[in-house]
């Protein structure tokens, strides 16, 4: 029997009959529910040719340009002090210091709860700084509260052998953590930063509240235009696929880590040779 066959019955004759019956029929009425989006967005005149005319001009796909350079930067810091913000407080939370431990826990804690265009409104408004900075200083304090606790979370998730058998060779703690506990736990963590880091890249786009020209503000003035008869639906059908690609490729490049990681050359044992029993 073969390992995919553990859990459930091979489907028969008639099961894969059956299957292709449903697949067909599933895809006919997607292709229906296509069919009829296009024409309503046809009927509507989201395809006519005064909503899509500015893609044309310069200006405007300069525009664009400029709104994703700054989307892509504003994720760049967000990601890399969320990072960094995650992995210095998951070792507060890990530390064998109470004080230490509790203080992380209120932080990572607060910042988990608090809403994050709450944040990035507070550090606009209150504190008066960039729009840059109130965007990355948001994004950072929420995200690296949930990286912060998924780091704990990965760590603690090794098997106690693995901590006590570094504690049995001398190590301490932190060589412990850092040697023996981390590289194990950063293939399991690897989907869930992902996750969070694509999350990170999609609130990007809460910058336009504070007049942060990313690429949804940048959408968002073209959208507004009057002189192209408000081309909202064009808007959305050039942004979200540039969207869906960032976050398509951030998954890729990850996944192309960790598969980088498994083909990574292991230690190779030294083949022991034993010498032949003596003769009495």
């Amino acid at each position: 029997m073969s390992a995919g066959s553990a859990l459930y019955d091979i489907p028969g004759p008639r099961a894969l009959a059956r299957h292709r019956r449903w697949a067909r029929l599933t895809t006919a009425l997607l292709a229906l529910l296509v069919a009829y989006l296009g024409y309503r967005l046809v009927h509507t005149g989201q395809f006519s040719a005064v909503k899509w005319r500015p893609f044309e001009y310069e200006g405007i796909q300069r525009l664009l340009l400029t709104g994703l350079g700054n989307t892509l930067k504003a994720f760049g810091w967000a990601a890399v002090l969320s990072l960094a913000f995650g992995a210095v407080f998951a070792a507060g939370r890990l530390s064998d210091h109470r004080p230490v431990r509790w203080a992380s826990t209120l932080v990572v804690e607060f910042f988990r709860a608090m809403p994050l265009l709450v944040m990035i409104f507070f550090v606009f408004v209150a504190l008066k700084l960039a729009p840059l900075t109130a965007l990355v200083t948001g994004l950072t304090l929420y995200n690296g509260s949930v990286l912060a606790e998924v780091f704990r979370s990965g760590v603690n998730a090794v098997p106690r052998g693995q901590r006590e058998a570094g504690y049995a060779l001398g190590m301490r703690k932190t060589q412990v953590v850092t040697y023996v506990l981390v590289p194990q736990a950063a293939r399991a963590m690897l989907p869930a930063i992902v996750s969070q880091l694509v999350v990170a890249l999609k609130d990007t786009s809460l910058g336009f509240l504070i007049t942060y020209q990313e690429f949804l503000y940048a959408g968002k003035l073209i959208a507004t235009d009057l002189d192209y008869g408000l081309p909202f639906i064009p808007v959305v059908m050039v942004i979200a696929p540039v969207y869906i690609g960032m976050c398509v490729a951030l998954s890729w490049f990850a996944g192309r880590l960790a598969r980088q990681e498994r083909r990574s050359p292991k230690v190779r044992g030294t083949p022991v040779t034993v010498a032949p029993p003596r003769e009495i």
